[in-house]
């Protein structure tokens, strides 16, 4: 009897040496995974971000040129689209010949001014005549009451009276003449309003040809000669060669330790195998949880589980753009390992972790 339960422990005891590693290296990779978490923070919901610039025109008109093609290279100052020119080309037609109109009208308004001008000294200098000569036959009258007829005297006095009304009617006129022609020459408001309407007419012109602001390469391209492009309206987009970087979704547990600047090493799915150092630039203060109801009363998740889902923020990663420029693509997938604290063993396998999943890349 006593033989039989020696046998029986005998066969339980590798099954149970067997339960007892498994529990501990499950305890183990377990303490590995918690701390790997919050000082060698990895993940794969990264991606490759950058400056995108939709191609708009800034007037309308149907296509006569299209130069590029989709994902075709562009360098800053080419000539992407081509509206028909003509009506432009009307337009600043029209606005010269209102500009030299403007311009002769202004011109005689001007001469009208300087005319009403001559005509109010001329009456003026009749009247101030007509002043003396009356004041001439009051002083004769008062030493002589008969030397004059009572005729003479009328005639000075209403000689005196009609130079008056001449110089108040020449200046009327010689107000009405300023106030028609306001400021002159480049000063006056209508041939201003001219110019500007020129100004306008050939930006017009020039925006009639749409070029790029930047080099880069064409996305999002689907139309053809003929389509009507409407201003403020893209035709396509343009991927810049401006500033490039890494937006990775980490999980709220791993930015307990991140800071600014912590060292980044990536790899890319295009570049299988290779692994780039960077760093981190910033890390997101929020995001969007879809409950906030403006006015009204806050709506509740009514998720269930044991376990919720992890909330996620985004962390950018910059990094040195020359060693993948020509293979990097905006939305490429990025394995990213963030080195928050740890330098050691920790470390070292997450950098074994990266480069496994760099090589797995090929197969992928």
């Amino acid at each position: 009897m006593s033989e039989s339960k020696e046998e029986s422990i005998e066969k339980k005891s590798p099954v149970r040496l067997v339960s007892i590693v498994i529990l501990s290296i499950s305890f183990v990779l377990l303490i590995l995974h918690i701390l790997m978490e919050r000082f060698v923070p990895f993940t794969d919901q990264a991606h490759i971000n950058g400056l995108m610039s939709p191609i708009v025109p800034r007037v309308s008109g149907y296509l006569t040129d299209i130069n590029v093609r989709l994902h075709s290279r562009v360098e800053v100052g080419d000539t992407l689209f081509q509206l028909d020119r003509r009506p432009f080309v009307l337009s600043v037609e029209k606005a010269r010949a209102t500009l030299d109109k403007t311009a002769q009208n202004v011109k005689a308004r001007t001469s009208s001014v300087k005319s009403s001008a001559h005509r109010l000294g001329v009456a003026k200098a009749q009247m101030d005549r007509a002043q003396r000569n009356w004041n001439r036959v009051q002083i004769v009258l008062k030493e002589n009451p008969g030397a004059l007829s009572q005729a003479d005297r009328d005639a000075a006095e209403t000689s005196l009276m009609q130079a008056t009304e001449q110089v108040a009617s020449a200046e009327a006129d010689l107000e009405r003449s300023q106030q028609a022609l306001g400021f002159s020459g480049e000063e006056n408001p209508q041939f201003r309003e001219a110019l500007n309407m020129l100004e306008q007419a050939e930006l017009d012109l020039a925006f009639s040809s749409i070029i790029a602001a930047s080099g880069g390469y064409v996305e999002s391209f689907s139309v053809d000669l003929g389509y009507y492009a409407s201003g403020g309206q893209p035709l396509a987009t343009l991927v810049t060669d401006g500033d490039m970087w890494i937006q990775a979704n980490l999980k709220e547990n791993n930015l307990s330790n991140m800071k600014e600047g912590a060292p980044v090493e990536f790899s890319i799915d295009v570049m299988p195998g290779k692994i780039f150092k960077g760093k981190v630039r910033s890390i997101g203060h929020g995001v969007s949880t879809g409950n906030t109801n403006r006015g009204d009363l806050p709506s509740v998740s009514g998720e269930s589980g044991w376990l919720r889902d992890p909330q996620r923020f985004p962390v950018i990663i910059t990094f040195d753009q020359n060693d993948i420029k020509q293979n990097a693509r905006l939305g490429g997938q990025v394995d990213v390992v963030i080195f928050s604290g740890d330098k050691g063993f920790l470390s070292f396998l997450a950098k074994m972790k990266l480069r496994f999943l760099s090589f797995m890349s090929y197969v992928r």
